[in-house]
Formats: C-alpha cells, sequence, structure tokens
C-alpha cells in the first residue's frame, strides 16, 4: 500500500516536470510566433493552452487525494503542498506565453516588436526558456545548486527589461504608442514568465531543506 502511494506521488513529480515542458514549448513557440509574425503558431500556442490547464487541474485533484487518503508527512507533505503551489505558477507562465501569442496574432501581418528590440527580445526568450528548463531539472533531480542558480539568471532578464525601457523613453523613439505598449507588455510578460522559474527555484529547495530560502540572492 505505501509503496503504491509512493508511486502516485513519484508520478505527480514526473507529471509536473512534464508540465513545465509543456509550458517551456509554449514560451518557445510563443517567442517564435512573436518575432517571426507566425500567425499558425500563434494560433496553435493559444489554443494548446487547454492542456496545460488540463493537466494542472488533473494533478490538483490527485494533489488532494495523496493529501485526503494518504496523510503524508515531513518531506512526502512538503512535495504534495509545494507540488500544489508549483501548478499555480505553471499554469499562470501558460498564460503568459498565451498572452505573447494574442500579442503576435493581433499584430499580424506586422511584427508587434520594433526591429530594433528584436535582439533583445530574442535573448529575453531565451532566459525564459532556459530557466524554466533549468527549473524543471531542479524539480527532477531536486538539485539546490542549480535552483539557487535560478536567481543570478533572472538578473540577465531584469537586465533586458531595464533596457528596453531605456529605448522606449529615449528622445528618438520612433515607433509610436502603441509600439510602446506592446513591448511594455511583452516585456512583462516575458519577465514574469522568469520569476515565476525562480518561485519554482525557491519551492526546490523548500522540498529539499525544508525551509524556504531567505538568502539575499532571492530578493
Amino acid at each position: 500500500m505505501r509503496d503504491t502511494y509512493r508511486e502516485q506521488l513519484d508520478a505527480v513529480v514526473n507529471d509536473l516536470v512534464k508540465l513545465s515542458q509543456m509550458v517551456s514549448t509554449a514560451t518557445r513557440n510563443s517567442s517564435r510566433a512573436l518575432l517571426q509574425a507566425d500567425i499558425q503558431l500563434a494560433e496553435q500556442v493559444i489554443s494548446d493552452d487547454a492542456q496545460i490547464d488540463n493537466l494542472a487541474a488533473d494533478l490538483e485533484q490527485r494533489c488532494f487525494a495523496l493529501l485526503a487518503l494518504q496523510a503524508p508527512v515531513a518531506g512526502e507533505l512538503r512535495t504534495v503542498v509545494v507540488a500544489l503551489r508549483l501548478l499555480a505558477d505553471l499554469t499562470r507562465m501558460g498564460d503568459l506565453a498565451a498572452h505573447v501569442a494574442k500579442i503576435a496574432r493581433l499584430r499580424y501581418p506586422e511584427h508587434a516588436v520594433p526591429a530594433d528590440l528584436e535582439p533583445n527580445f530574442s535573448r529575453m526568450a531565451d532566459v525564459a526558456i532556459k530557466m524554466i528548463h533549468e527549473a524543471s531539472d531542479a524539480l527532477r533531480n531536486r538539485d539546490t545548486e542549480e535552483a539557487r542558480r535560478m536567481a543570478a539568471r533572472d538578473e540577465e532578464m531584469d537586465d533586458l527589461r531595464s533596457s528596453q525601457f531605456r529605448l522606449m523613453l529615449a528622445d528618438n523613439w520612433e515607433h509610436g504608442v502603441e509600439a510602446a505598449v506592446d513591448v511594455a507588455l511583452l516585456g512583462r510578460y516575458f519577465e514574469r514568465i522568469a520569476d515565476h522559474a525562480v518561485t519554482m527555484g525557491r519551492e526546490v529547495i523548500y522540498i529539499v531543506d525544508g525551509e524556504l530560502s531567505s538568502e539575499e540572492i532571492w530578493s
């Protein structure tokens, strides 16, 4: 009976990793749709978001069943609690990827991102995707060292976001208000995806060590 319980708990973690991989795919595809003005890919991201939500809902029910029927304690309880919290982060990340795709669809056949900001957003997308992968690997392997590296990588995302504002607020900004609004929203979406990935790292540390890290690297 206990072996079955542990198998169920392992299956929840494995499906959390699967969910994070789906979010990574959504982020990669939405970024490509944005930078290449690919309407088909944008539509795919938007429609596929339902699959992320469905898996998250299934995982939530399985977590509640483990809490109600198995009464987990210690590290097992932490794992279930973290799983429930991560479901909120991962579904929100999927929503943010869909928001990026919706802006790409809204501006099609034009590009939502001005040409001089495309390298910035391309790097933002790369950083966000890498952070999701690292958070997923940290969760799979219970790797606290990899989890701690998330905060340092988030600093690059913050720097990229700051450079966007410098360009938008410069006297020579020539793309108009609509483009500025798009850039501000898109930058925020990528920044928030990275923030949720950092939260995943903190939660991995909580599973392993039993307490949320209060180190300055997370501020």
